[in-house]
């Protein structure tokens, strides 16, 4: 037992001499005193020669050097790397590297944009759930069970409930504020819509539609013409020509689509405007008295328009971009072509 302590203690004067001016040292360090074939694994095997009754007293001795030589290994390896570290230069008085600025959305900024237009007419903004019933997205606009007119939009039903849909337009928040029965309603309802159609340069399966809704005492078509005009002429510049055309709705009548020239082409033809110069940005009508009925407002009393636009459209009109996939890839060398717009 004697020789063993004597033996340690020798062994620990030489660990603590020992110094290392970088990590091979250290690495030389390891391999001969904890390594597998190393002094401290060695000496731990010196405990089969002490005697039984001491093997308590040399078992915390023989366990307390490993510690000491684990220790001083940790001590080396850090003073090395400190060292290495030390050797760069630091010049904290220069400037930090600049962080990449991000950059709003196109799809954002035209809706932003959309919106700032109609409140300056004095259109509030509200917004509803995603995920509607059968009643706000269909049945309230003049859409009962099995009318033809339901095939126009390809829905999503959610499987466990088919009476609950990804809604397809936004006119289900129209539904919901005319519901409320505070009149006069001047709002835009903008948000994401969800339709089962094919991808392309022109469509996808989930878009943003801004609606708007005007409901008060002697509102005509004119209104319409006139709010519609006077947002064209904001968004895309005086000199834009503008058509109206008869179309049909469930919810409206009677019912237009709007058109503005095809910026992409200037009107000579192109794959966005189907080679006929000018885009559809909207649908538009008055509102159908049986809508009105629907939410309990009295249609003999009160007339009202609304209107429908998607927001990717009138983006690829006014950034010049021809193909509507690029809104929804994130592909950052796209995005960032919008940094510094407002």
């Amino acid at each position: 037992m004697d020789n063993l302590l004597n033996q340690i203690a020798g062994y620990k004067n030489e660990i603590s001499a020992f110094t290392a001016a970088d990590e091979k040292q250290v690495e030389e360090f390891r391999i001969k005193w904890l390594g597998t074939k190393g002094i401290v694994k060695a000496t731990m095997g010196e405990m089969k020669n002490v005697a039984p009754e001491q093997k308590k007293e040399a078992g915390q001795i023989l366990n307390e050097f490993k510690q000491f030589a684990e220790a001083r290994y940790e001590e080396l390896k850090a003073s090395a790397t400190g060292a290495v570290q030390t050797g760069f230069s630091i010049d904290i008085s220069l400037p930090g590297d600049t962080m990449p600025l991000g950059s709003r959305h196109p799809v954002t900024l035209m809706r932003n944009r959309i919106v700032s237009i109609f409140q300056r007419l004095g259109f509030a903004v509200a917004e509803g759930p995603e995920i509607e019933d059968d009643w706000h997205n269909f049945g309230a606009l003049n859409l009962p069970a099995h009318h033809p007119a339901r095939d126009m939009q390809d829905t999503f039903y959610i499987q466990q409930n088919p009476d609950w849909v990804l809604r397809t337009h936004t006119s289900s928040v129209q539904i919901r504020e005319m519901e409320k029965g505070k009149l006069p309603i001047r709002m835009l309802m903008p948000g994401r819509v969800y339709r089962n159609e094919t991808v392309s340069a022109r469509s996808h399966c989930f878009f943003h539609q801004v609606e708007g809704l005007y409901i008060d005492e002697n509102v005509s078509f004119a209104d319409l013409k006139q709010t519609l005009y006077f947002f064209v002429k904001e968004m895309y510049g005086k000199d834009v020509k503008v058509r109206f055309r008869p179309s049909y709705f469930p919810f409206t009548e009677p019912s237009a689509e709007m058109d503005v020239t095809c910026f992409i082409c200037g009107g000579s033809g192109c794959n966005i405007c189907k080679k006929t110069g000018w885009v559809e940005i909207l649908g538009c009508g008055m509102v159908h008295p049986n809508v009105l009925s629907n939410c309990g407002i009295d249609p003999n009393k009160y007339t009202g328009f609304a209107f429908g636009m998607g927001i990717e459209r009138p983006a690829m009109l006014k950034y010049g971009v021809n193909d509507l996939r690029l809104f929804s890839e994130n592909d950052v060398r796209f995005l960032k072509q919008f940094t510094s717009a407002i």
